[in-house]
């Protein structure tokens, strides 16, 4: 079997490959996308660790720091790669494409999704964005040496591309904060899907069908895509974003965990935006952990210390802004309306709205709960 084969058995195997989708990862070789040093793995000196990482079904990370030099200890945040097959095969069935459907791509990375894409639809019905320039002209390379030439443009996919609408489809290959109006007037009867979501919880799949350049969709999936660049979330080690101050200190009787779990963290996520936690383990075997939060800004911090079997939890809060309160004010009212699961929420988008058109609701697009 080839290492090819091996990509495509992995995904047949987890029922991860539609039919309609199979022609297209059969027949593109995602080699052909991957450079041959990658975070994990060099060619030169280990291929055959090279080959296993390129056709297993996970992502490869192809690029870190937006390429900036990078010293051996620093940390290192990701931003480009070559998205798990089978997580770009879900989005792709959300997509829902058809014969004949021009579709815009948010995000060039390494070319693969595109690949795909121009050999299903057409490279004619193709047209992806790209902000990286260098990112972009090496995607060009691997999508020339493929056998395919869509239409590939660089600037910030925020903008869509005008010159080319209106598309049937738009497809987001970065988490968006929002849905830009400007992808609802270059799709405005559609269908438009993105990862999605805050500094909080970033998470899911936002699937919007649009008619006449008004859009309402519902959240789904469990994606963790790199950030569109332009609207960041903050990132970073522990010890380095925090600096050894003292905060104020109280307790809580809310178990830090419970307010990381996907619904909780979904809803808290549409208030607390700019925000951003991290679970710490104990090294020490205890079972004991802290969860740490941090504002985009790197201005506030806030810890709550987790202990087996605690009734209640210590609270550290530092900085202009009291963190774990505003935490826990969402956490409640969650509570409140009854701990909804995330696929009772949707979102609307109104290129007319007043405002910024943007709506979350729970279970009635009339009754909104949040607003990004």
């Amino acid at each position: 079997m080839t290492t090819r084969q091996r990509l495509l058995r992995i995904l047949l195997e987890r029922g991860a490959l539609p039919p309609e989708w199979h022609d297209a990862v059969a027949s593109v070789d995602r080699a052909l996308f991957i450079p041959e040093v990658i975070v994990g793995g060099d060619f030169a000196e280990d291929p055959e660790e090279w080959l296993r990482i390129v056709y297993a079904d996970g992502p490869v990370v192809t690029q870190v720091n937006d390429g900036k030099p990078t010293a051996g200890d620093a940390f290192r945040l990701p931003t480009s790669s070559s998205s798990m097959p089978s997580i770009m095969l879900e989005m792709l069935a959300l997509l829902d494409v058809r014969e004949g459907h021009r579709v815009l791509e948010i995000g060039t990375g390494t070319g693969y999704h595109a690949a795909w894409l121009s050999h299903r639809l057409g490279e004619a019905n193709v047209t992806s964005v790209e902000l990286d320039e260098t990112v972009l002209t090496q995607a060009n390379r691997n999508l020339k040496r493929a056998g395919f030439r869509p239409t590939t443009i660089l600037g910030n996919g925020r903008d869509g591309h005008r010159r080319g609408a209106p598309y049937d489809r738009i497809i987001s290959t970065c988490t968006m904060r929002d849905v830009p109006r400007a992808w609802l007037e270059q799709c405005p009867d559609g269908r438009i899907v993105t990862p999605w979501g805050s500094s909080f919880f970033s998470g899911s799949f936002a699937t919007l069908d649009v008619v006449d350049g008004k859009a309402r969709g519902a959240f789904s999936g469990s994606p963790a895509f790199m950030w569109d660049r332009t609207h960041r979330g903050g990132a970073g080690r522990v010890s380095v974003l925090y600096h050894g101050e003292e905060g104020e200190k109280g307790t809580t009787d809310i178990a830090p965990q419970n307010v990381v779990q996907d619904d909780p963290a979904f809803f808290i996520g549409l208030g607390v935006t700019d925000a951003w936690f991290r679970w710490c383990d104990a090294d020490d075997d205890s079972g004991e952990a802290t969860l740490w939060f941090f504002a985009d800004d790197g201005r506030s911090w806030a810890t709550v210390e987790y202990v087996p079997d605690a009734r209640t939890y210590e609270v550290e809060q530092y900085g202009p802004r009291a963190l774990w309160d505003e935490v826990r004010e969402a956490f409640l009212r969650w509570h409140d309306l009854g701990k909804p699961e995330r696929s009772r929420f949707g979102l609307s988008v109104d290129v007319d709205g007043d405002g910024d058109g943007r709506r979350v609701w729970l279970d009635d697009p009339a009754g909104a709960v949040g607003r990004l």
